[in-house]
């Protein structure tokens, strides 16, 4: 067994919750399902898996914040990566789920009080250069949704150099664009 850092009884929830929310998972695509099948074969290999000292990959958790009408997605533009995210982070003690992880993050990044669907929306792996010493790390994120109350303000926090609401049909990044539309078209079915 790998050092973790936190403590077994941390480890002994968050990681079966997030096997089984992964396995439970109906991916939207041929691609998504290889991330999952990646994910979770991933955690089956690494009891810290979910943490951010299992290298080079670890999983994390994060929230595609969609406005009320869901035409606006909230950013963050990422203080180290110097480019604009939806709102995340690594796991940390005291998380016992990918889906409370992502939600911790989300009101830690935005201040907003955020409602998450428990479901993930969609699977992204990606080269993270600043996370760690030797800049060889990859996320495996899990992403979650959540429709943010009409009105509300919003707060940057020291993440960030900016939190911004995007116009979907205006992202500032294109690796955006798939998992904004899969967040949107989850929220307008458990609307219609």
């Amino acid at each position: 067994m790998v050092s973790t850092g936190l403590a077994p009884a941390a480890i002994s929830a968050a990681r079966p919750d997030a096997l089984g929310a992964l396995r439970a998972w109906e991916p939207p695509s041929v691609a998504q399902a290889a991330l999952r099948d990646r994910f979770t074969a991933h955690l089956d290999r690494h009891v810290d898996g979910l943490l951010r000292g299992c290298r080079p990959d670890h999983l994390t958790a994060s929230t595609i914040v969609l406005s009320a009408d869901a035409s606006s997605v909230l950013l963050t533009l990422h203080a180290k990566a110097r480019r604009w995210f939806q709102l995340g982070g690594h796991l940390e003690e005291g998380d016992t789920s990918l889906v409370g992880a992502a939600a911790r993050e989300a009101v830690e990044e935005s201040g907003l009080d955020l409602v998450l669907d428990p479901v993930p929306v969609h699977l992204d792996e990606h080269a993270v250069p600043f996370c760690g010493p030797d800049g060889r790390a990859r996320h495996l994120d899990v992403r979650f949704v959540a429709v943010a109350p009409s009105g509300v303000r919003h707060a940057v926090s020291d993440e960030s150099l900016d939190v911004r609401w995007w116009p979907v049909d205006g992202l500032p990044d294109a690796d955006l664009a798939e998992p904004v539309a899969l967040a949107r078209a989850r929220v307008q079915a458990r609307v219609g």
